[in-house]
């Protein structure tokens, strides 16, 4: 750990707590008591922040009758950012409303934030963005009241549009959680027509209406099991693990990757990367499969790499010479 990271660390203890032991600096640095005592010492003399050392109760503070300091050039961690950019982002999607009461106040707070460390806020968004590539957008009203029957354990009549076979269904749904995943909102429910915790696209819900009927509850650790077990949003109790290997040059990228909690992995000898993974609806892992090409290889299943290759042979015939997309043969002479 270099010392401006350990500097930003202490200041962080200090603030988080009313009085910190030497001993929990020296574990959470990882360093020596001599390095802790020369650390200290930069941080008092450095970067003016007035730490004491509170003899009764056993350990350093910040000393309140001095004037706060904070630390300069040092800005939040890469969770902390992304959380308050994520909450000033959506805040400002929300607009005027009947919210807007509400909401002004806790923009002004997370602007106040965001500026705390000696840059202005304005300049934070312009030169730390948030892309948002995938996302879908959401019936505000149609968002209010799936909500409002989730948290008051009421059943849904919603008609739901069903992207994979382009058919419309009406159903009763006892919702159990809204989840917020890859830029789109989910509603994870007990689906009274097919007797069984689904996922639902909010987007894709046209319809929906609260009706007096309670929710069937589902206990959270059954819900883990079947939507938080296998890859992705697509989930199921049915879990296979699929065994891939990237080439050495993806590897650089891959290996940095979590693609699921409970993948297991390592580099082969020749620089191969091998992820095994939990699955049980294969539709999103093809799709982060196929993105990288030719650059991974699915070992297993067999069916999972039958899967990848219909779908590779598939692209293949659009780029053919009868697909219709012109011909690979040279031009002939003018």
């Amino acid at each position: 750990m270099e010392r401006l990271e350990r500097i930003y660390l202490m200041e962080k203890l200090l603030r988080s707590r009313r009085v910190v032991p030497a001993d929990l600096f020296i574990s959470r640095l990882e360093v020596s008591r001599a390095t802790f005592k020369r650390d200290l010492e930069f941080l008092r003399s450095r970067m003016n922040v007035p730490v004491v050392w509170d003899a009764d109760a056993g350990g350093y503070r910040i000393d309140s009758d001095l004037p706060e300091s904070e630390l300069p050039g040092l800005w939040f961690n890469a969770e902390e950012a992304l959380a308050l950019l994520t909450m000033h982002q959506l805040l400002g999607e929300i607009g005027e409303g009947m919210l807007e009461p509400h909401v002004a106040p806790i923009a002004r707070r997370l602007e106040k934030i965001l500026g705390s460390r000696g840059h202005a806020a304005g300049q934070v968004r312009d030169r730390i963005r948030l892309l948002q590539m995938a996302r879908r957008p959401v019936n505000a009203a149609q968002f209010g009241m799936l909500a409002q029957a989730l948290l008051e354990r009421r059943r849904l009549l919603v008609r739901h549009f069903n992207r994979g076979t382009g058919d419309t269904l009406e159903r009763v749904l006892s919702p159990q959680r809204l989840v917020y995943y890859r830029d789109n909102w989910y509603l994870d429910a007990w689906c009274h027509l097919r007797e069984g915790v689904r996922s639902f696209a909010v987007d894709a819900i046209q319809q929906a209406s609260q009706l007096q009927e309670s929710s069937v509850d589902v206990a959270s650790d059954e819900l883990d099991r079947e939507l938080a077990t296998g890859y992705g949003i697509f989930a199921g109790s049915n879990v296979r693990w699929a065994d891939l290997r990237f080439s050495a040059s993806r590897a650089r990228w891959v290996s940095s990757e979590q693609w699921h909690p409970a993948q297991r992995s390592r580099v082969e000898s020749d620089g191969s990367y091998r992820l095994e993974l939990p699955f049980s609806d294969s539709r999103e892992l093809l799709m982060d499969i196929l993105k990288h090409g030719g650059e991974v290889e699915v070992l297993a299943p067999q069916s999972l790499r039958d899967e990848v290759a219909r779908h590779l042979a598939q692209a293949l015939a659009r780029y053919g010479p009868s697909s219709g997309g012109g011909s690979s043969a040279e031009p002939g002479p003018p």
